[in-house]
């Protein structure tokens, strides 16, 4: 297997021989890992658990966390799932990678189809598991959201979509939700949305495949799943906890595969998850902070904030020279589109990661302002 090179490693090679600015303080707004503190009510569950270490962990999760996942998406997303519905993950990173390969083993040349440009777990999981890959490209003249060409879906195993997405911060509504959902159904192919950043949102609350899934009138789920995570709702990437919930069919089969995998969450891990999922006022919270940022983008960068996400997708001439400069002259890091697409996706922007306190932020835009004047 000869995986690409990951987009961190690609910056690292980009900047390497630039020495940045010493007028300023080093600030990187590349990764998207929120730099708030985990709320301490999380922080004292993982802690007062810690004895739990002496035990193994169940692969298919321990009942308070599995209760409170389910708690969540009925709150969230006003939907119930049963136990055999959804499977508790060592975050999403591990499900992203493995799932593919599990479904996609004893297919011949399978096709698996994602959004380009994309986190390129979905693409190592293509190579892995040995697929011809399909890119759903995202495009400004489309709202970066995927254009359907059902003569090639018709070929798909397996379609990734990531709404809200990262990074183009696109979100696409339930109608259009659906209409994946029936391509899911008239071309047997398995549909999972990841929908790691469904909670960082600026009004609206972006909808769950499976909320169109029932609106397709596809109630059981048949093809569809889910996937999402407390890294960014919690501000917790370090609890690795997520979940992925769905067709039963499937995930009774992808349990049985996950016990041979051996990637359970440690209990006192699964205790402190259980108390993240189970509460929304600290979600609150965190969403007024990503929205307070964006006022302030939009403040010093006129730009009109997404609907979701944290990441400002910007448009620049050159995404490469432009990283490269506000390296040089301002001592900042972004990510370069290009490091997140193929076939061209992604050039002429940069992704910008609003995942720090106001005072930071403001510091980070207006250095961003000045490199984009000069």
């Amino acid at each position: 297997m000869q995986f690409e090179t990951y987009p961190f490693e690609k910056l690292g090679m980009l900047l390497e021989n630039i020495t940045p600015s010493s007028k300023y303080e080093a600030i990187a707004m590349t990764i998207g890992e929120p730099q708030f503190d985990t709320p301490e009510f999380i922080t004292a569950a993982l802690c007062e658990n810690a004895a739990l270490l002496k035990r193994y962990p169940k692969t298919s999760g321990e009942p308070e966390l599995k209760n409170a996942i389910r708690g969540f998406m009925k709150r969230r997303f006003h939907i119930e799932l049963d136990d055999s519905q959804i499977i508790p993950t060592f975050g999403t990173r591990e499900l992203l990678f493995n799932f593919p390969q599990f479904l996609l083993a004893d297919i011949e040349e399978p096709l698996m189809a994602f959004t380009n440009p994309f986190y390129q777990i979905y693409e190592g999981a293509a190579i892995a598991a040995g697929a011809r890959i399909l890119h759903l490209n995202l495009t400004k003249e489309k709202g970066f959201l995927p254009s359907v060409d059902e003569a090639e879906l018709a070929g798909c195993d397996l379609v990734i979509l990531n709404f809200p997405n990262n990074p183009t911060a696109s979100v696409m509504d339930i109608e259009m939700m659906a209409e994946w959902v029936e391509l899911a159904l008239r071309y047997d192919f398995v549909l999972l949305n990841d929908e790691c950043y469904s909670e960082i949102y600026i009004h609206s609350p972006p909808p769950s495949i499976l909320q169109a899934s029932i609106k397709a009138g596809n109630p059981a789920f048949k093809n569809v799943l889910a996937v999402n995570s407390v890294s960014k709702r919690s501000s917790a990437p370090g609890l690795r906890s997520g979940f992925i919930a769905g067709d039963d069919t499937i995930l009774k089969e992808y349990l049985r595969y996950r016990t041979y995998v051996g990637c359970a969450s440690p209990l006192p891990l699964q205790a402190a998850a259980a108390s993240a999922w189970s509460d929304e006022d600290h979600v609150i919270g965190f969403r007024e902070k990503y929205r307070e940022n964006f006022e302030i983008a939009k403040e010093i960068l006129d730009i009109e904030p997404p609907d979701a996400t944290f990441y400002i997708w910007l448009e620049v001439e050159d995404e490469l020279e432009f990283t490269k400069k506000l390296y040089e002259k301002y001592n900042l890091k972004v990510l370069p589109g290009s490091f997140l697409g193929r076939e061209g996706a992604g050039q002429g922007y940069v992704r910008i990661a609003l995942v720090e306190e106001v005072p930071r932020t403001i510091e980070a835009l207006k250095r961003i302002k000045a490199c984009l004047e000069e």
